[in-house]
């Protein structure tokens, strides 16, 4: 059966829209009609983006944005309306691991760094949080829309590394459902989608290491990590009319390992 397009005559708003998953995503959400801003702090990559979707016969535009500001968030949401008129899409994706240059993990609890855990709940809680808040205003003009936050496999179980990173996705998975049930009487969905290990900018110095790379593929059921795409496509599911009776939900994307 033929599938038309899924997001026709919507506007979505995208962080972290300039690679990874949220370019994957923007992509996707333009071949499937609609018109999509771009907001990331890469000014590079993500006007380049904006060009690929345009090449392609979509419409999009790009808006520096410091997920954690909220003066930013106002300059940003007020150049998306400017140009589109409205919003009915926003997926949170803009995030950072918290690890170390190298790609080690960031210190035990007990030697942990202030700033590095402020920092991370910052981009991960707080952007969020200030993506919702501004999504939400301008969907109660809109009438309804769909807000779709990445949360992550470490935001529903644990592990010995990273603990700031697991506390700013577990406040985005509980923090969506909080929004979700504010929301759901004025037809703003709000669900959040935990991705397992997946190749992307934010993973490459850890997959590119075969010693590094392997327990994460002995955990992955399926035996190889995800891509954006694969992220993206719920992302789609979860931005259509075809999700309309879901809110508060975790999709879980992640190759089988919460499930042993």
């Amino acid at each position: 059966m033929a599938v038309g397009k899924r997001l026709d005559n919507k506007v979505a708003m995208i962080t972290g829209g300039a690679s990874g998953i949220g370019a994957e995503s923007a992509r996707l959400f333009a071949e499937h009609g609609a018109a999509v801003a771009i907001a990331d702090i890469n000014d590079n990559l993500g006007p380049k983006v904006v060009g690929e979707i345009e090449s392609a016969g979509g419409s999009a535009m790009y808006v520096h944005l410091d997920a954690a500001s909220e003066d930013e968030w106002r300059e940003a949401m007020a150049a998306v309306g400017e140009r589109f008129g409205r919003l009915d899409i926003m997926l949170n994706a803009a995030g950072v691991s918290g690890r170390l240059p190298d790609g080690s993990a960031a210190p035990r609890v007990g030697d942990a760094n202030l700033e590095n855990w402020n920092h991370v709940m910052a981009v991960n809680a707080t952007g969020v949080f200030l993506g919702t808040k501004y999504a939400v205003m301008e969907m109660l003009k809109a009438g309804g829309g769909s807000i779709i936050n990445i949360s992550s496999i470490y935001g529903i179980v644990g592990s010995e590394h990273n603990a700031a990173y697991h506390a700013s996705k577990g406040a985005v998975r509980t923090f969506s459902k909080s929004a979700a049930a504010q929301y759901a009487a004025e037809g703003i969905r709000v669900n959040s989608v935990h991705p397992g290990f997946v190749d992307s900018p934010m993973t490459q110095v850890i997959h590119d290491n075969p010693e590094r790379a392997a327990p994460r593929l002995a955990q992955t059921p399926m035996g190889h990590f995800g891509q954006p795409i694969d992220i993206a496509n719920g992302c789609l599911f979860l931005a259509s009319d075809e999700s309309r009776w879901m809110t508060g939900a975790e999709l879980v994307i992640d190759g089988g390992m919460t499930a042993v």
